[in-house]
């Protein structure tokens, strides 16, 4: 073949597959927006609906990552035989909950007013319920928070022997995190509030905040511990819509088992709630499959159950009632007793 022929094959092949490409390349298109050729107003349309999905998107993540939250009967430390077994039972509950992330547990009484004793000064016992706070809110705090918020108690004897949390929030001294938790201190307040946040030395936040309020600090990466570095105390929450990380758990007591319920800190309430009882259905978890959930409470009875805080609440004194009320209520199977070999 002639350089003249031989160029004029190179060139016919060329346009070829140029054309090619340019019909792949329609095709494509086409099928991405549902099959035929792309115009405008179907491209238009494209748009239109990627960015309505962008916006849901958004929206989900503005609703914050679901909560859940737990319900122990204050009763479950009636059972220990010694302050130091009732002492270990508490750390036990706070470790599980910290281990899987619990945003919330709720200690509710579930023995009548009378039984509980009324809780005023005279009273040298603390119910079972108020025991178990106080321990679960001691061990949540940082380590070098617990003397300037917790005074002296009697029921504080054997918190030593608990192992500690360590969870993400309770950062060591030598650590540097982007938040702290803290104490607000007294002292001049012209240019703000000093706290403490477990460093070598105090923090100025720019808020003026009274005296001894537990607080989440700001920190930043900027290591400068005077006062001319101003610090801001952010909402709790804060961590973990940032970093992503487990700040701890709430702790808030309920005098009976609706209280639990109607008394939750989410505007919404709780959507899906599960009870644990002897006489529930038996279901294996790897077979349990939950709906998707806002916020999810998983209750847990005392020695006699869920059945007896139910039949001891004054609004709720039947269970026919409960399941009428609150029908995404669902018992699973959870063995009290441990199998004879």
């Amino acid at each position: 073949m002639n350089p003249a022929c031989a160029e004029a094959a190179a060139a016919k092949k060329s346009r070829h597959k140029d054309k090619k490409e340019k019909k792949n390349k329609r095709k494509d298109t086409a099928e991405h927006l549902g099959g035929e050729p792309a115009t405008a107003d179907e491209e238009a349309v494209h748009k239109k609906k990627k960015k309505k999905h962008a916006k849901e998107e958004e929206e989900a993540d503005s609703k914050g990552k679901p909560t859940v939250s737990i319900a122990v009967a204050g009763s479950v430390i009636d059972n220990a035989q010694s302050l130091e077994l009732a002492t270990l039972l508490a750390g036990q509950i706070a470790r599980a909950a910290a281990v899987f992330r619990i945003d919330e547990i709720v200690v509710f009484d579930s023995s009548p007013p009378a039984e509980n004793g009324g809780g005023g000064a005279e009273d040298e016992e603390e119910s079972g319920a108020r025991f178990l706070v106080r321990i679960l809110e001691y061990l949540e705090t940082p380590q070098y928070l617990r003397r300037r918020l917790f005074p002296m108690h009697k029921n504080f004897k054997y918190v030593g022997l608990l192992p500690p949390l360590d969870a993400p929030h309770h950062v060591r001294k030598h650590e540097w995190s982007e938040f702290r938790e803290g104490v607000t201190l007294g002292g001049d307040r012209s240019k703000g509030t000093l706290v403490d946040v477990g460093l070598s030395q105090n923090v100025l936040v720019e808020q003026i905040l009274e005296q001894g309020k537990r607080v989440t600090v700001a920190m930043g990466t900027n290591r400068d511990l005077t006062p001319a570095c101003i610090r801001k105390v952010v909402p709790p929450s804060s961590p973990s819509e940032e970093m992503g990380s487990y700040w701890g758990y709430k702790v808030r007591y309920a005098s009976n088992l609706s209280g639990v319920i109607n008394d939750s800190p989410y505007k919404e309430g709780y959507d899906h709630i599960i009870g644990t009882s002897e006489h529930g259905e038996t279901i294996i978890s790897s077979e349990l499959i939950l709906p998707s959930f806002r916020h999810l409470l998983i209750a847990f009875g005392g020695l006699a159950g869920l059945e007896e805080s139910i039949e001891e609440d004054p609004n709720l004194n039947v269970w026919a009632k409960v399941q009428m009320m609150y029908s995404h209520l669902i018992l699973i199977h959870a063995p009290t007793k441990v199998a004879e070999q």
